[in-house]
């Protein structure tokens, strides 16, 4: 395993993460391909084995159950000192005042509830999982800024919101000497490049890494064209945001990987891991040859001519997923 700073800031991670949104109780209502606690171990055990130690979570996974899952394996697989935990808030986990958004309330009530859940004292990144429209920025940094220096959490981080909102939200703490987020959670891969318009090139100049989920555009680029899994035909977020065009970019990797003599899904993820912005992906498992393709990607160094054998065919498409 590789292992880098996340952006400028000093926090040292794998330069892949485990995503656990696959992992949960299954009769919670989200994720609808959610795996249980028995069926989710080993691949927290074969994390720990390929030095994968950057596990992402958030509270609205399976209703809360994965941030209990992920809780769980941490200690019985690994020590809480050698894992670099991550989980987020935004999403309606109650109709109460702080059950949503990110006002102060939700902010320190939502902390809270995801430490007991993931049973520790402190996590090492708290995002927020979208941009809160209802609540002044102002609050939201501060009560972030908060739960910082009361030691909940140690960096914090955004994720899946304009660019303009992100830049708001870092000038709002950088005016009043609050915490700035040192990472964005944005949806990149061969399929989708539109974090490329503005959003990649702020986190450049502002020293912030990229931890992008769906690397892989929720498996569409690791299995050819047409290809139907449990997963692509459950995704709401795949009919908004995948088009017929990108056929010709499927069969691009297929012929890339056939002529390397490798799975679809290590080309794919190298082309990720080769943009300078990107710190670490986010890999979802569910069979175990997953993680092993993510940790062979990061030995494949893609040619020129290969990248734009990848690249030449995208079609820029209305951003998604704010």
């Amino acid at each position: 395993m590789e292992y880098t700073r996340l952006g400028r800031s000093g926090l040292k991670i794998s330069r892949l993460a485990l995503g656990t949104m696959t992992y949960g109780d299954p009769a919670r209502a989200f994720p609808a391909w959610a795996m249980d606690e028995d069926a989710a171990q080993p691949y927290f055990r074969q994390a720990v084995e390929l030095g994968i130690t950057f596990w992402d979570t958030a509270n609205v996974y399976s209703a809360g159950s994965s941030e209990e899952i992920v809780g769980r394996a941490m200690r019985e697989f690994s020590r809480r000192e050698d894992i670099v935990l991550a989980t987020k808030l935004h999403f309606r986990m109650h109709d109460g005042p702080g059950g949503q958004g990110q006002s102060r309330k939700a902010v320190m009530e939502q902390i809270d509830a995801s430490l007991t859940r993931l049973g520790t004292d402190y996590v090492d990144l708290y995002q927020i999982h979208r941009f809160d429209p209802h609540t002044p920025i102002e609050e939201t940094m501060e009560a972030l800024h908060d739960v910082v220096k009361s030691g909940k959490a140690r960096y914090i981080g955004a994720s899946a919101m304009w660019a303009w909102q992100f830049a708001s939200m870092q000038h709002a703490a950088d005016l009043n000497g609050w915490t700035p987020f040192v990472s964005m959670q944005d949806q990149y891969s061969l399929l989708y490049r539109e974090e490329e318009r503005e959003m990649l090139g702020l986190l450049a100049h502002q020293g912030v890494g990229s931890i992008p989920y769906s690397p892989l555009a929720k498996g569409r680029v690791a299995h050819p064209w047409g290809t139907v899994t449990h997963r692509n035909a459950n995704d709401p977020i795949q009919v908004a945001t995948f088009v017929e065009e990108d056929k010709a970019i499927v069969e691009a990797v297929e012929r890339v990987a056939q002529a390397r003599g490798v799975p679809m899904a290590q080309v794919a993820l190298a082309w990720v891991l080769r943009n300078p912005v990107v710190s670490a992906p986010i890999v979802g498992a569910t069979k175990p040859h997953h993680l092993d393709d993510a940790v062979a990607a990061l030995d494949i160094d893609l040619t020129e001519d290969e990248v734009l054998a990848l690249e030449e065919h995208y079609t820029p498409r209305a951003p998604k997923g704010f």
